[in-house]
């Protein structure tokens, strides 16, 4: 199998992996190159030649890593326009069901009226039932009735269009476009975490994506159009600073929740040369760090809420992406959606002299995943196919 090679392009960073499959079928990510980012705004493109002069340094550094030339990738998206739809579709079967009736139902589920300027980007295909038994297998099986729930991500045309560009100037194939929120589910969540409940947020640099799971299957998505440099831009307002030393105050003392032991202790703030000594009370930072983030967790319990999922999800709510290492940040999540939280990292993949084990690899990780596991469900129902010809099943 070729090397899987995954573009991440985010607001803060534009990441490359690649992955290798040994010859003992082991995955193993062989090469990450990572550059800090600039031309994106909220996950979109809103200055071309610099977002692709920084995709490209990504690219390179993990071409040398890897010692490969990357042809064809595929990409993993974000961006405040994603939307998650749940859609069922239901068919009279009468009789043996059929892989022609579970295409006939999967298409009909598929089938929903968007503008014209959207597109879908993924359809997460949930349990399929037979005559209201759900979570089953259906072809093989007799039955009147073949429905499934799907759930439909769309996102807005250009803006997929304006990231496969950025790849494409740098002669490459797009081979796929993924949502992020998804591969960083791939990556860190379990099929119990997914059959409990469980919801998934990875906090990026310009977004917020989130995904949730219900009886094992995807329940609600979507993103948000904030993110950690929304949380720098902030700080850099409140206390006067450029964005690059809010960042390191930011980073320095960050804490997404406010304590009352520490209400007047003063922190330094970032000065430049010749200019005298300044601070401010840390309380007044983490009031501001504070707000954004329980900000972004209310909109996103808001939209479970509307979509009934916040109560089945017995797992509670895994944190992912760059904005996981903030201080405090899962103790506010708890007190948001009152549910445990905790930090998800990568599992069920190695890396080559690269520590993985953190939250801001979750959706290379799981980009990588889903396009390994994908060729893996292609090659075996490519093999069922021939033996079916051989033996005269098909």
């Amino acid at each position: 199998m070729d090397p899987i090679v995954v573009m991440e392009i985010g607001t803060s960073r534009m990441r490359v992996l690649v992955g290798d499959v040994r010859d003992d079928g082991e995955l193993v990510i062989s090469a990450v190159g990572d550059s800090q980012s600039s031309g994106m705004r909220k996950g979109e493109v809103f200055h071309f030649m610099s977002a692709s002069q920084c995709l490209e340094r990504a690219l390179r550094q993990a071409e040398d890593m890897a010692d490969v030339k990357v042809n064809e990738v595929h990409l993993a998206l974000s961006g405040a326009q994603i939307v998650g739809v749940p859609n069922r579709a239901e068919i009279s079967v009468g009789e043996e069901i059929t892989a022609a009736h579970v295409e006939q139902v999967l298409a009909e589920a598929r089938e929903i009226k968007l503008p014209d300027d959207r597109e879908i980007l993924k359809s997460i295909v949930g349990p399929f039932s037979v005559d209201g038994m759900s979570g089953v297998q259906p072809e093989g099986l007799m039955g009147q009735r073949l429905a499934v729930d799907v759930l439909l991500i769309h996102s807005r045309k250009s803006h997929m269009r304006n990231l496969a560009r950025l790849a494409q100037e740098l002669h490459l194939k797009v081979a796929d476009i993924l949502f992020s929120g998804l591969c960083a589910a791939l990556s860190t969540l379990t099929a119990e975490q997914k059959l409990s409940g469980a919801l998934l947020i990875d906090l990026g640099g310009g977004t917020t994506d989130y995904i949730a799971y219900a009886q094992a299957k995807a329940a609600a998505a979507g993103a948000l159009g904030v993110g950690g440099y929304h949380l720098t831009n902030d700080i850099a307002q409140a206390f006067c600073l450029s964005t690059n030393e809010a960042e390191e105050l930011k980073i320095q003392h960050g804490d997404a929740l406010m304590s009352a032991a520490e209400r007047t202790k003063r922190v330094p703030l970032p000065v430049g040369p010749g200019r005298p000594p300044r601070a401010a009370k840390l309380s007044d930072l983490q009031h501001v760090i504070h707000l954004r983030m329980e900000e972004t967790f209310a909109l996103i319990r808001e939209r479970l809420e509307e979509a009934k999922v916040l109560n089945l999800l017995g797992e509670g709510v895994i944190l992912t992406g760059g904005g996981a290492h903030l201080k405090n940040v899962t103790a506010l999540a708890e007190m948001v959606f009152g549910l445990p939280c905790k930090v998800g990292v990568p599992h069920s993949v190695s890396g080559l002299n690269i520590n993985l084990a953190k939250p801001e690899y979750a959706t290379g990780v799981g980009a990588i995943l889903h396009v390994y596991k994908s060729a893996g469900q292609r090659q075996k129902q490519s093999v069922w196919k021939r033996l079916g010809h051989w033996f005269g099943f098909s």
